[in-house]
């Protein structure tokens, strides 16, 4: 299964006292976005920008709105122009949707005696010449960018009638150098990027934790893979699967009690279920393959894996207590990766074909697949919270980066660092 980075080369490793580094989410450098695609349709908008009364707040609140919205591919930006609108101005609806915008966002920032910031913002409808909706949020300077992110996740939702995911976070690894490695924290815009742990060995395979707290991963730091939960806000991991042989693919359970992982303690690799503390282990497959890249369906009651029992890599589901097996991919002689969305409609999954490596959707329904990216060298599809855009790791000019697209393939963005390879992303849920 040579795409899958479950089970990573064991070249010569070397336990190095002092190779890994728990860092308390230091800052790092940004990822840059890059749209390369566009939905056919999109909804015409303009964002004024945001007053700013007294001292103006340290983030353009304004503009991260609007970078948000363009990136789903959902909306055309309208040209509002450099000056801020002064919420109680009167302002004439008719004249915006002759500019071309059916919608319209104005706001402000204005700076409170205990140095937070009250940011509000108001959407206008210049079709109806009614207002859609109105919020105030009084933040710290530190969550102006998470203010900005929740705002556009309410206009997106107000526009779209579906939830938006800006306000989410991604998770992803960075190989910067030979010999270095580094598990980063982001919001979904590839801001505000923070490590969490860096190492001298690999790390791979992150997977948020239904509660968007908890990364399940595996780590080579001491000379073979070893699987790991760390908790992001407090930095406390554990070892929970370190058997005798390799320990890879972590999978939680939707209801993050339990982890599914690929074990070879007893031979080939197989399937294992085990409490989320790494207690109460059982084999789950039984074959004489190799069974690796477990994933829970959203109910808990399915888990669908990787398999090369019928000759080559296919992807498979079985009870999530273990039993029969059932073949779901059928299309080319190489798939693997099943990533299933959170209302269980559609598998994502990278393929082969025509010697390409791409990521697919399958409608689960139907059985129908249908490729959505145009890159060769894609790994590691993860699905937004609402379903609608994929997170995947793919190369662009032999150098690692993360992308997105939508689950139809007509809108796809791209998101590079300074340097490093990226790899591995898995994009985390909404937070209750």
């Amino acid at each position: 299964m040579k795409k899958s980075r479950n089970n990573a080369p064991r070249t010569t490793r070397r336990n190095v006292c002092g190779a890994l580094v728990l860092l308390p989410l230091a800052v790092r450098a940004q990822l840059r976005v890059e749209i390369t695609g566009v939905g056919g349709q999109q909804f015409p908008i303009a964002i004024a920008r945001f007053a700013q009364e007294g001292a103006g707040a340290p983030q353009e609140v304004d503009a991260i709105v609007r970078a948000d919205l363009a990136r789903s591919g959902l909306f055309r930006i309208v040209d509002a122009g450099s000056q801020p609108i002064v919420d109680n101005s009167n302002i004439n609806l008719a004249d915006w949707k002759v500019r071309g915008a059916d919608a319209l966002v104005i706001g402000s920032s204005r700076r409170l005696a205990d140095g937070r910031y009250d940011v509000r913002f108001r959407l206008l409808d210049t079709v109806k010449q009614t207002q859609l909706d109105g919020l105030s949020y009084v933040s710290p300077a530190s969550d102006l960018r998470l203010t900005a992110h929740r705002i556009a996740d309410r206009i997106y939702e107000k526009l779209t009638g579906e939830r938006g995911v800006f306000a989410t976070r991604i998770a992803y690894v960075v190989q910067t150098s030979r010999n270095s490695w580094e598990l980063h924290v982001a919001d979904a815009d590839g801001a505000n990027s923070q490590s969490a742990l860096r190492s001298r060995e690999p790390i791979i395979s992150p997977v948020w934790a239904p509660d968007g707290i908890r990364l399940a991963y595996v780590s080579f730091e001491t000379g073979k893979p070893v699987v790991y939960v760390h908790t992001v806000t407090t930095g406390e991991r554990k070892a929970v699967a370190n058997f005798r042989g390799s320990n890879s693919a972590p999978a939680w359970s939707p209801d993050g009690r339990s982890l599914a992982v690929t074990l070879t303690r007893e031979g080939n690799s197989q399937i294992f279920l085990m409490n989320a503390d790494g207690s109460n282990v059982r084999r789950l497959t039984q074959s004489s393959g190799i069974d690796t890249e477990p994933f829970f369906s959203p109910d808990g009651q399915s888990i669908y894996f990787t398999s090369d029992r019928s000759g080559g890599p296919q992807i498979y589901r079985m009870p999530a207590t273990g039993g029969a097996a059932q073949r779901v991919t059928f299309g080319g002689d190489y798939n693997i990766s099943p990533r299933l969305s959170f209302d269980g409609r559609l598998m994502a999954f990278v393929a082969r074909r025509g010697g390409k490596f791409q990521v697919m959707v399958m409608d689960l329904a139907s059985g129908s697949e249908s490729p959505v990216t145009d890159t060769a060298h894609d790994e590691s599809p993860s699905f937004a919270p609402n379903g609608r855009l994929l997170l995947y790791a793919t190369e662009v000019n032999g150098r690692g980066i993360l992308a997105s697209a939508s689950v139809d393939g007509s809108v796809r963005t791209r998101l590079s660092g300074p340097s490093g390879d990226i790899r591995e992303p898995t994009w985390g849920p909404y937070i209750k």
